[in-house]
């Protein structure tokens, strides 16, 4: 593909790409102790029979419909099916608890649901009245079975040809920000962002002459990120999307798929980092040695140095005795993996690149469809999330606020003018993110503007660049620095499984020692790990800064005294 169609929205793609593609593999899923696949041609017949029978139990262009479920086939053909009746899909994580559900559901207004099985329809249910509720596997009484919505064998041109009447302006999709502070709000995505993002990840990723390639899906899809991607552009260039059976089997299934390509946020990078560090920590010495030479041969391939002689022979004998065995991790296979959702700290994506295996850093943020800029395959500057994608405008404001306009940006927040006014100024979308511009466009990452510690000294710190370096120690699993209105700064900090405090205590000072007087840790304290079910962690494993620092308020007491 050479040049990137053009569609006046997702759903109209979706089938488009059906009708040229009926026999190609689109997605591939787990159950029932094999892996099954569905084709191009069996996608469109049960988008548009689901599109079908959900106007029939009465939902209608506008209507917002709650979707709860794991990666899956019917994620999409769920999505593809409402967006073609103009229903609003509003995708939601299957980690929430029920005053989440109830949230979502009053915040939008959805009176109806998709979701996977009969423990999340309970769910759904106790958090507020629903007039449609469908349920994938084992519809309980009173609920819609999802079978009976994809039942009807006739042909999908005439939803095909609905979708094609619906315009890039309209709202494809209300997805709720991940909430690492204050209540989650509803993004309204109309499609010409979705879109945008699509033609722009097309641009950048063509170094990777991207053809018959295969995608492994982890990341939930009700996150912005991997509803764009792994949902939407993926798909739209022809790959095949295989679901992962749970984080908990990437490390298995990323053997079994072999996948080519994988999204990835900072913290698997960092989690997969410590444990070949830890493993490699337990061989002996003379392997420790081959390691250590050929990351050290692999960063200087990264930093542009020119090889020795010497070098250059041991090279190829490294890479196939030693980067080839971290690769096989990933399956083998992989060009690359894309990083995004948070920060990656230059150390873990320069230990990946030198072991062979390319990261590609990106950013972006829901309101923004959510990919704003990302590397080139060809030209990464890891240290950067890349130069902004095609079509997007990005400038600094005077405090080094990023600013983003284009066809990107979010129509504005769900029933929060207020919200929205103070956020889209001149069309200009404020990120909240501090960064800096390199003379060709790279850009940085230095902070989030409301997470800034102010010292009583009146210095500026960032927190997020020492939380990075203090979770790249293989020590340390998950770091949060506090000291707002403090003389100094204090961490509370998650070991990493099998350290112990000493390991903790020596990583810090190994941290402390690349860091500005000012920036420096002087004293931490380890507290439990910050889950999902504590409430500490996001679904996609960003850390609730504000949050924790409330839950350990008596520990950070004690810390400053």
């Amino acid at each position: 593909m050479r040049t990137y169609p053009t569609w006046p929205n997702l759903a109209a793609m979706m089938f488009d790409r059906a009708r040229t593609w009926p026999d190609r593999p689109m997605a591939r899923y787990y159950r029932a102790g094999a892996w099954h696949g569905v084709s191009w041609k069996e996608f469109a017949r049960m988008a548009a029979s689901c599109a079908r029978q959900l106007r029939a139990v009465g939902v209608s262009a506008g209507d917002r419909v709650l979707i709860c479920a794991e990666n899956r086939p019917e994620y999409p053909i769920a999505e593809t099916a409402l967006m073609a009746i103009r229903a609003v899909p509003v995708p939601a994580y299957t980690t929430n608890t029920v005053a989440d559900h109830a949230h979502l559901l009053r915040d939008s207004g959805a009176r109806a649901a998709i979701v996977a099985n009969a423990a999340l329809a309970e769910k759904v249910r106790q958090a507020g009245a629903l007039d449609v509720l469908v349920v994938m596997d084992d519809a309980p009484a009173g609920t819609t079975p999802w079978a009976s919505l994809v039942a009807d064998n006739l042909p999908p041109d005439d939803i095909a040809a609905e979708a094609e009447l619906v315009p890039a302006t309209a709202l494809a999709c209300l997805i709720y920000t991940s909430g690492t502070g204050g209540a989650p709000k509803g993004v309204m995505l109309p499609h010409r962002a979705i879109l945008s993002n699509m033609q722009g990840a097309f641009i950048l990723l063509k170094p990777l002459k991207m053809e018959h390639e295969t995608y492994l899906s982890y990341l939930p899809a009700s996150h912005a990120y991997e509803h764009t991607v792994g949902g939407f552009y993926l798909p739209s260039v022809g790959t095949e999307i295989v679901y992962a059976r749970g984080v908990e089997h990437l490390a298995a299934d990323m053997l079994t798929v072999r996948p080519t390509i994988m999204t990835v946020v900072p913290r698997v990078l960092e989690v997969i980092r410590a444990r070949i560090l830890a493993q490699v920590a337990r061989q002996p010495e003379s392997k420790q040695k081959l390691f250590q030479r050929a990351l050290d041969i692999g960063l200087k391939h990264v930093d542009g140095q020119k090889l020795s002689l010497w070098e250059r022979v041991q090279d190829p004998i490294l890479d196939r005795l030693v980067r080839a065995k971290v690769r096989d991790r990933f399956g083998g296979r992989l060009m690359a993996a894309v990083s995004g959702g948070a920060r990656l700290e230059p150390e873990v994506g320069r230990f990946f690149m030198a072991l062979g295996l390319p990261i590609i850093q990106g950013y972006g943020q829901t309101e923004a469809g959510p990919i704003i800029s990302g590397n080139p395959p060809d030209a990464i500057r890891v240290e950067t999330v890349g130069t902004a994608l095609e079509g997007v405008e990005l400038r600094l404001a005077d405090d080094g606020e990023i600013l983003v306009r284009g066809d990107l940006v979010m129509d504005g927040y769900w029933g929060r003018p207020a919200d929205t006014e103070a956020t889209i100024i001149d069309g200009w979308l404020h990120t909240g993110d501090i960064g800096e511009l390199d003379r060709d466009g790279y850009l940085r990452i230095t902070d989030r503007k409301k997470d800034m510690i102010v010292l009583s000294g009146g210095e500026n710190v960032s927190p997020a660049k020492i939380e990075g370096l203090l979770m790249a120690e293989p020590a340390i699993a998950q770091a949060v620095v506090a000291g707002d209105g403090r003389a100094g700064l204090t961490a509370l900090l998650v070991p990493a499984d099998g350290y112990d405090d000493v390991a903790v205590a020596i990583g810090v000072t190994e941290v402390n020692q690349r860091l500005s007087v000012t920036e420096r840790i002087r004293k931490h304290a380890l507290v439990d790990p910050f889950t999902v079910e504590n409430g500490l962690l996001t679904p996609t494993q960003k850390i609730r800064r504000l949050l924790v620092i409330r839950a350990n308020t008596d520990v950070l007491a004690k810390l400053h005294r």
